[in-house]
């Protein structure tokens, strides 16, 4: 039978906002530059001041004073010339374009040398917490430190985790896990077998059974020497009156967070990976696959086996057809298909022309591929 809870219970208040959650992970430091670039493998720029203290590592669009970011993807050149970033981790070939007031780290691999540096800062960030993490749970593996308002309902078998915040009217289906320090706001329902972890999540939100929110995003820096594991140290947002289909998987931001805007529609099967953003209203159709940094506008609607490859933009009120491959940034209201995606029109008219050629008397084909094989 399941538990309706009473009076709110645990130490840990729900946050007003989103500023005032106190994360998932404990950050280390202050460090010095220079045991950063010793940790990170990396050379300092000449006149480089090395006992400057650096406090976090942030992306380059939000980084101010005292932080420590990274370039890697040229795409990102602009941001790195206008970033407030204390240090910044470089390719030699772009170390020039620093803004004044940045220390460049130079290093040929970037994107390793700031999972190196990231491990200095969160150590634990590679370890994911468990849900109960310490103290005796109270029946039915409620942590003793969770937070669940009046009214809440959890069903044998489910797990809520130390710190973690469930509002009134919130049904936590059986066999379902809410860990440490997620919030799950009020009148919702998280499904059978559903996993949240590192995660905010607002009101009137539905996730069906199975859907795994918050695991490690897909974030690898790759070399000759093996494949090095970058920590995922951002959150999954999922905003209001948003429904997720059994058994989509949203991956937790690397750095920011992943975020999916109020009102959006997504079903089964969907893979959501690390630092995608998705705008308000959208329909996500199963089976598609979204890359990491991606981002899509309001009302954007993604049609069933749609692939969106990692840092394109799909402006609000675009339509992507059903089987099509997303390659590059896609304008705002249009309706595009095929693979590559393009506009629905010069698609058709490919179709059509390669449907003609195809179907011509006259179009000499190798004899075993117009008499359909070799009949062995």
């Amino acid at each position: 039978m399941a538990l309706r809870h009473g009076p709110c219970r645990g130490v840990f208040p729900p946050p007003k906002n989103l500023m005032e959650h106190p994360g998932f992970f404990d950050r280390a430091g202050p460090f010095s530059l220079g045991a950063i670039a010793e940790a990170a493998n990396a050379k300092t720029a000449d006149g480089a001041d090395l006992g400057v203290a650096i406090k976090d590592v942030r992306p380059l669009d939000s980084a101010a004073e005292g932080d420590l970011s990274f370039l890697d993807n040229p795409k990102y050149l602009p941001l790195f010339a206008a970033t407030g970033a204390t240090a910044c981790l470089v390719a030699p070939k772009f170390a020039t374009q620093a803004p004044s007031g940045t220390a460049c780290l130079i290093t040929p691999e970037p994107y390793r040398a700031f999972a190196r540096a990231l491990l200095l800062f969160y150590p634990d960030a590679l370890n994911p917490k468990g849900a109960l993490m310490d103290g005796t749970p109270r029946s039915p593996l409620i942590h003793p430190g969770a937070v669940l308002e009046h009214g809440a309902t959890v069903e044998p078998g489910a797990v809520i985790g130390a710190e973690a915040y469930i509002g009134r009217g919130t049904t936590i289906a059986a066999g379902s896990v809410v860990g440490f320090r997620v919030h799950v706001g009020r009148n919702c329902y998280i499904g059978p077998n559903a996993s949240l972890t590192h995660a905010l999540v607002g009101n009137h939100v539905i996730v069906h059974a199975g859907v795994a929110i918050g695991q490690d995003g897909f974030g690898f820096a790759m070399g000759k020497g093996g494949h090095l594991k970058v920590p995922q140290i951002g959150r999954v947002i999922i905003q209001d009156g948003v429904e997720i289909g059994a058994n989509t998987t949203i991956d937790r931001g690397a750095l920011r967070d992943t975020v999916i805007g109020e009102g959006t529609k997504i079903d089964n099967l969907v893979q959501i990976g690390h630092n995608v953003v998705i705008g308000r209203h959208c329909v996500i159709v199963a089976q598609t696959g979204i890359s990491g940094s991606a981002e899509l506008g309001d009302f954007v609607v993604l049609g069933g086996q749609v692939g969106v490859v990692g840092h394109v933009k799909i402006g609000a009120g675009a339509q992507i057809a059903a089987s099509s491959n997303v390659r590059g940034d896609v304008p705002p209201g249009v309706r595009w298909g095929g693979t590559p995606a393009k506009p629905v029109r010069l698609w058709f008219r490919e179709l059509t022309l390669l449907q003609r050629l195809a179907e011509r008397k006259d179009l000499k084909l190798d004899q075993d591929e117009g008499e359909g094989g070799t009949g062995a």
